[in-house]
């Protein structure tokens, strides 16, 4: 691993993010690589585009000198979750169950809809003041609380971004055995793991095809797990 990591040791590495999302990530790509990431906030990455249950974070990186652009990526079920109330007690169950005060939270009046929002709340008295905030302000009495989901206030998602940089550090302390370019990773499947009951070939993977990103050079690794699957994902036995 020390020799693939040279391939940037001592380079400097420009990470663009907001939110503390460099304190997992420039460890993670310092340590493995022996390369300087150097923070720059210049640029707004989270513009709106809607949020789901599942967190999935990816990190992108581009390499201009060798024209690369290697991937990490890590996911999990994250920590979403709202609740509409205007009872105090409702939002302390709800506010302990989501991790708080580590977990911050989100305060909006009437629904997830209104536009007046108070955010990065991470203590108790402000939680009780913006939930009277909230419930004074909406017509129908009600707040509409949720976990701040941004990653600095978000510790289930900062640890998930820290996962996709050590996946990041790892593609790219991975070069090519052919041509030497970092990023050597999987790229294709096989599927045709054969059926434990009738052995005819299944929809599931029995290998793993590694390729490189500059180069045609190509290996197929077979799994190292069980040899056969379960009839029940075959389409002879199961159709």
């Amino acid at each position: 691993m020390q020799a693939r990591a040279e391939i940037y040791a001592g380079t400097e590495i420009a990470l663009l993010t907001r939110h503390g999302k460099q304190r997992v990530i420039a460890p993670a790509l310092e340590d493995a690589l022996g390369c300087r990431v150097h923070h720059v906030d210049g640029y707004d990455t989270d513009p709106f585009s809607g949020m789901s249950p599942w967190n999935v974070e990816v990190i992108v990186f581009i390499g201009s000198l060798r024209n690369l652009e290697i991937v990490g990526i890590a996911q999990d079920r994250g920590n979403f979750r709202h609740l509409l109330t205007h009872e105090w007690r409702a939002l302390e169950t709800f506010a302990q169950e989501a991790g708080f005060p580590h977990q911050q939270l989100v305060v909006r009046p009437r629904d997830e809809h209104d536009r007046c929002i108070r955010k990065g709340i991470h203590t108790w008295a402000e939680l009780e003041a913006a939930l009277a905030w909230a419930v004074a302000a909406a017509e129908n009495g009600l707040a509409f609380v949720e976990t701040d989901d941004r990653a600095h206030a978000n510790p289930t998602r900062m640890a998930n971004v820290g996962l996709a940089a050590a996946d990041l550090a790892v593609r790219l302390a991975s070069p090519c055995p052919a041509c030497g370019t970092p990023g050597y990773w999987q790229v294709d499947r096989v599927a045709g793991l054969p059926c434990a009951g009738c052995g005819a070939p299944t929809r599931e993977t029995r290998a793993w095809v590694h390729g490189c990103l500059k180069c045609a050079h190509r290996e197929t690794h077979p799994l190292s797990g069980p040899s056969h699957v379960d009839p029940g994902c075959c389409d002879v036995c199961n159709p």
